[in-house]
């Protein structure tokens, strides 16, 4: 009875001895190293050659003989799943050291009892095994195992003498004992096998679970992103009134009127609550009713003077069931003030046509009523003839100001040419010099006869060019200098005139080419609008600086005609 007991101790011992690779083994793997089978030295498969020569080691250093005949022993499961599961090189490295500790702890010790003990008779059996045995289904692998490792077992078993006794005189419940063992090593190793491609596929689960975690969180921050840099208000609500998310667009327009509230606030608490006390009860009514619906929806709010649209649609998930809701905002702020002025534009426009049908058809009268005064001043006393001087003066001066006005409202497109600025301008000189030598004012010219050709339309040009010479004089005392300088700068022309008057305030600056804003007693307000819109139908700018008491200088900016690029040539060889 107690060699019985003792043999079922030294049974347990190496059980716990072959199961000692598998707990370091699943440590491994619990390390969270990543299964690579496929390839040529797989970290856990070396790992896993490790843990079988040591699990060989210790099997090794607690073998003993069962009842004297028996050699007890479970060194050879570690050893043949280490050689199945590893590399050709791991293998024959592991079987070597097999064989090695064999030949060390084997009982009792000779040549035949290594050759048995160590199942090398079955290693090329084994290695032939190992290619298809990384490829087979679970129920192929422990098939595999029993066929190399019940005929092992089976030897060590039924060696016909061991210390001089046989087996067959072993007793009924001792040998009943031996098939326990035999079939405990047996069925041991296909729990091993199982255990082992159970703790991979686990990990190979884990690792998958890990990367679509890894890919939905990615996904997630992407989808975050792209709504962080889309230009549009988005904020999403859950069933319970709770806000969910908020892109910053959105919460800068949140912050924009309420600058207490931060994303921390706004997702803490029902948005109700939030919002509840930072807006006016009108727009919260007509918010919170938006949020009720959970319908789609599009509709228009004003608040704190701006403008915004507001999108609605409910989220569902894939059974249909509702989850939230989202929220687009859009800032149409600009949109109804630029509306609102081409809206005026278009009236304007046409009260500024109907004006220029009506000033044309008061010249036709006022023409009728010259003529009449003339002949009326022919056959009337000499004494009145100052007075209808002054009348035909004053009607030629509305004329005058009808023609500014018909030139200002035209959108038509001007007849153009190439020319040389300073051709025109030296066609203008003598006008200018006459009307400066009656001011007792001098002009001074700084040409640039190499400035490139400008397409110009010549009437209207000499036309701007008088019109701000006259503004230079008139606003200049006797001994005035009015220059007139032409350059080129960059990719286009300017005209700059000087004078050297009083100057205009900054607060007059920006009025300058409004219609009708003058500071002269006898001015229409009309001149420097009708230039640039001159200027304009050129495609150029009209600059104005100047300083109190020492001048003021108007610089024209008209651009070059762009270059035409020489067709490329093929040639033919």
């Amino acid at each position: 009875m107690i060699a019985i007991i003792h043999a079922v101790k030294d049974i347990l011992l190496q059980i716990s001895a072959a199961c000692t690779f598998l707990f370091l083994f699943q440590w491994r793997l619990d390390q969270g190293h990543f299964t690579r089978r496929n390839r040529r030295f797989p970290d856990d498969q070396t790992f896993l050659i490790i843990c079988c020569a040591l699990g060989v080691t210790l099997c090794m250093a607690l073998s003993t003989t069962m009842f004297g005949v028996v050699y007890l022993n479970l060194a050879i499961l570690p050893a043949y799943i280490g050689i199945l599961y590893g590399t050709f090189r791991s293998g024959a490295y592991l079987a070597m050291y097999f064989i090695f500790c064999t030949v060390l702890f084997s009982v009792p010790s000779g040549f035949d009892h290594l050759i048995l003990n160590s199942g090398v008779l079955l290693y090329p059996l084994l290695f032939g095994m190992a290619k298809p045995f990384k490829s087979a289904s679970l129920i192929q692998k422990v098939g595999m195992l029993w066929g190399t490792l019940f005929p092992s077992m089976l030897f060590i078993v039924i060696v016909p003498k061991m210390q001089g006794q046989s087996i067959f005189n072993t007793p009924p419940t001792d040998a009943i004992l031996v098939g326990v063992y035999l079939l405990t090593a047996v069925i041991l190793g296909g729990l091993f096998i199982v255990y082992i491609e159970t703790a991979w596929d686990k990990l190979q689960v884990k690792e998958r679970m890990k990367g679509i975690s890894e890919r939905f969180q990615w996904e997630s921050e992407k989808l975050q992103q792209i709504t962080n840099v889309v230009p549009l208000n988005i904020m999403s609500f859950d069933d319970n009134g709770y806000v969910t998310e908020l892109n910053e667009y959105m919460l800068s327009l949140i912050q924009r009127h309420c600058p207490h509230l931060t994303r921390e606030i706004i997702l803490s608490q029902p948005a109700d609550r939030v919002f509840g006390h930072s807006m006016d009860q009108e727009t919260y009514e007509h918010l919170r009713g938006i949020l009720l619906n959970r319908q789609r929806a599009n509709t228009k709010i004003k608040y704190d003077s701006m403008t915004y649209h507001i999108f609605t649609a409910p989220l569902q998930h894939e059974s249909g069931i509702a989850g939230g809701l989202v929220m687009i905002i859009q800032d149409l702020t600009e949109e109804e003030k630029i509306r609102s002025e081409l809206d005026n534009v278009e009236r304007l426009t046409l009260v500024g046509q109907m004006a220029a049908g009506i000033t044309h058809e008061i010249r036709n009268p006022m023409a009728v009523v010259r003529g009449f005064l003339q002949l009326m001043r022919e056959k009337s006393p000499e004494d009145l003839h100052s007075y209808y001087h002054i009348v035909m003066e004053e009607l030629d001066r509305a004329n005058s100001i009808i023609n500014d006005f018909l030139s200002l409202a035209q959108s038509r497109v001007s007849d153009k040419e190439m020319v040389q600025l300073h051709l025109i301008m030296e066609e203008l000189t003598p006008l200018i010099w006459a009307d400066a030598n009656l001011r007792g004012q001098s002009v001074e010219l700084k040409l640039s006869p190499s400035l490139p050709l400008l397409r110009l339309n010549v009437r209207e040009i000499k036309q701007l060019i008088l019109n701000l010479a006259r503004n230079g004089m008139e606003a200049m005392e006797a001994k005035g200098v009015l220059t007139l300088e032409t350059c080129e700068h960059e990719d286009t022309a300017q005209l700059i005139i000087t004078d050297t008057g009083s100057g205009i305030p900054q607060s007059q600056l920006k009025q300058l080419f409004a219609p009708f804003f003058t500071t002269k007693s006898q001015g229409t307000g009309l001149g420097l609008s009708l230039c640039l819109s001159i200027a304009e139908r050129h495609n150029g700018t009209i600059h104005v600086e100047s300083e109190v008491g020492k001048g003021t200088s108007v610089i024209v900016t008209i651009p070059f005609e762009p270059k035409e690029e020489p067709a490329e040539v093929e040639v033919y060889s």
